[in-house]
């Protein structure tokens, strides 16, 4: 069995345990922390975006689009649909003579739900551009449209534009990635399954640029500088990675994926992290992110006071009244 890697305590009990893997890898792919069989292969969802990214930024499709660095930033995400995400992925169609129509991702909801009321009470409905991936998916449209590539059907295994990012994944994870470990993610893009040490070890690479060809290295570093400088792009108001990195800006990249999978990059250290709940609780991997953070980071004062409050929620009932608190269990905070 996996270890507990988060308990949920109501009073002073334990209600519930969060069971999981997680890894942190420097960039020479040497294993600082482990816990369970970090060797399993586990589908990293929109942990990767930044990585998918990468061919837009170094082939210069980035600059020659004329995106901003805010823009940069939303394709990382998986956003909340507020009125910011809207216009920033409205505005990189509009610069690749595009239009929300031709996004492939889906529809749904916003996910902040102050923008739903908004979208609602006006008597709107949601569009593509809501989607949590429309920031991801606007890209792969500005890469296609600089590629001179037809849009259509962008999101299938075999389109050229596909073709481009999953190599860019597999080279900085080090894994083959075809059909024999590939599935189709949430916004029908192909997601793989990676073993949890190769992800970790990506997003060291991705912190350092260390064994990257030049191009890609700085592209790495001006991806981690537009989510620093732009936080509110990459999840919105009030979400754990927001929050994180409003914090500590540049000290950190991270980005969760859906069923309870997180990953994020400590370029001054030179270390990457990634965690995968058994049960797919995107609480429990927040937590035991943060807390991994907590071992390597050396914090005082502000810095410490967030990463506190993100590593040990107070869990609160619908009266406010407090009732208990989520915590990593021993196997993060002990070797």
């Amino acid at each position: 069995m996996d270890p507990i890697l988060v308990e949920v305590l109501r009073g002073t009990r334990v209600e519930s345990q969060h069971a999981g893997i997680a890894a942190v890898v420097d960039a020479a792919g040497g294993v600082v922390f482990q816990a369970g069989d970090i060797d399993r292969p586990v589908y990293p969802r929109s942990a990767v975006k930044a990585m998918l990214t990468l061919p837009l930024v170094e082939g210069g499709g980035a600059d020659r689009l004329g995106l901003t660095p805010a823009e940069i930033a939303l394709t990382c995400a998986s956003h909340s649909g507020q009125d910011v995400h809207v216009a920033a992925a409205t505005s990189m169609l509009a610069k690749a003579g595009q239009t929300g129509a031709c996004l492939e991702c889906g529809t749904h909801w916003p996910l902040d739900s102050a923008a739903t009321r908004a979208l609602a009470a006006a008597g709107a409905e949601p569009s593509a551009l809501h989607n949590n991936c429309s920031g991801k998916h606007s890209g792969f449209v500005c890469l296609a449209c600089d590629r001179g590539e037809d849009v259509a059907g962008y999101v299938k295994p075999d389109h050229p534009t596909m073709r481009v990012v999953t190599a860019a994944l597999s080279a900085m994870t080090g894994t083959v990635l075809d059909e024999s470990n590939r599935a189709v993610d949430g916004c029908s893009i192909p997601t793989f399954a990676i073993p949890l040490r190769a992800l970790a070890h990506g997003f060291a690479r991705f912190a350092t640029g260390q064994g990257l060809e030049p191009a890609r290295a700085e592209a790495t570093r001006r991806i981690r500088a537009a989510v620093a400088a732009h936080p509110i792009m990459v999840a919105g108001t009030g979400r754990f990675d927001t929050r994180l990195m409003e914090a500590f800006g540049a000290e950190i990249f991270s980005k969760g994926g859906a069923e309870g999978v997180h990953c994020a990059a400590l370029p001054e250290l030179g270390l990457g992290i990634a965690v995968k709940c058994d049960d797919g609780a995107g609480r429990a991997a927040e937590i035991a992110t943060a807390a991994l953070i907590g071992r390597f980071l050396q914090l005082e004062g502000e810095k410490a006071a967030t990463l506190a409050a993100l590593t040990r929620p107070i869990m609160r009932n619908w009266n406010g009244i407090t009732v208990g608190e989520i915590r990593p269990a021993a196997t993060i905070l002990t070797d």
